[in-house]
């Protein structure tokens, strides 16, 4: 089979098809910004706290419910700039956590009580930077760096994996991924990057985003296709497909959104310390 044939399954037609509609969304949200993208965040993280919650059967249980309910403190306090109260929501839902367990011993393991503070710190406050990127100033051009890093990554690994891919990147955790994806997506994310800062360098308060911007998305694109190994290690670990079937092709929130979450930070911290550098 040609590597053209490769691109047009049915499979890659549906997953290009959700793509482009998620691309839409992604852009009439973060275009407006502000409370629209604020509450498309917060959804996106309940659903994926959710996901990964059931992954462990914990998503109606007491670790979960406690979960959501720190969820829903957690996006007031960044809604209402009050992270100062933010620390302490930490710990206290920590506590939380650590009560229901002596309260309800023997009935959950140590271990559940542990998935339940990573849930909430991997899904919930991670993918909560996309929109704290949003709300810096230039974030109305920064925070797609975010996709180009992930989604741009993603497309582009994929496209150089199915035409040249040979050598498995990791063979037991995702046969399908290849070294010479793996590169062709830290690559393409960095042109990506250039691009955008050629395109839009004008309207940027930023300087040398030339240089700051494809550095960014290299790095990015690394720590995106880590994200992505983590998120189907989970899978793997409990022999499940995919997170849901919410999004044809795709997947869950998660499958969909692993790159996304972990790159998010990243790119916050980075286009901070490097414009500073610089």
């Amino acid at each position: 089979m040609s590597a053209i044939k490769k691109l047009l399954t049915k499979s890659f037609l549906e997953r290009l098809l959700s793509g482009i509609v998620l691309l839409a969304i992604a852009l009439f949200t973060i275009i407006i910004g502000d409370d629209v993208l604020f509450v498309t965040i917060a959804t996106i993280s309940f659903i994926g706290l959710f996901e990964l919650l059931r992954v462990f059967k914990l998503q109606w249980k007491p670790i979960g419910i406690v979960g959501y309910l720190a969820t829903i403190i957690y996006y007031t306090l960044i809604r209402t700039e009050l992270s100062e109260y933010l620390i302490i929501l930490f710990i206290g839902y920590l506590i939380c956590l650590m009560a229901v367990y002596v309260l309800t011993f023997p009935k959950f393991k140590a271990l559940d009580m542990m998935v339940g503070f990573f849930a909430f710190f991997y899904v919930v406050i991670m993918l909560s930077y996309v929109y704290q990127i949003r709300m810096l100033t230039d974030g109305k051009y920064v925070v797609w760096l975010i996709f180009l890093c992930s989604w741009g990554c993603d497309t582009c690994a994929y496209l150089v994996g199915v035409m040249f891919g040979k050598h498995k990147m990791a063979p037991v955790l995702s046969p399908k991924k290849s070294i010479e994806g793996g590169i062709g997506g830290v690559v393409g994310a960095g042109l990506l990057g250039l691009l955008y800062a050629t395109i839009f360098k004008d309207k940027l308060m930023i300087d040398n985003a030339n240089i700051v911007f494809p550095i960014v998305c290299a790095i990015g694109a690394i720590i995106s296709q880590l994200g992505d190994l983590c998120a189907s290690g989970i899978k793997r670990d409990h022999e499940i497909k995919d997170y849901s079937k919410l999004i044809p092709g795709h997947g869950g929130i998660l499958d969909r959104f692993d790159s996304v979450i972990i790159t998010a930070p990243i790119i916050f911290y980075l286009i901070s310390y490097l414009v500073k550098l610089m």
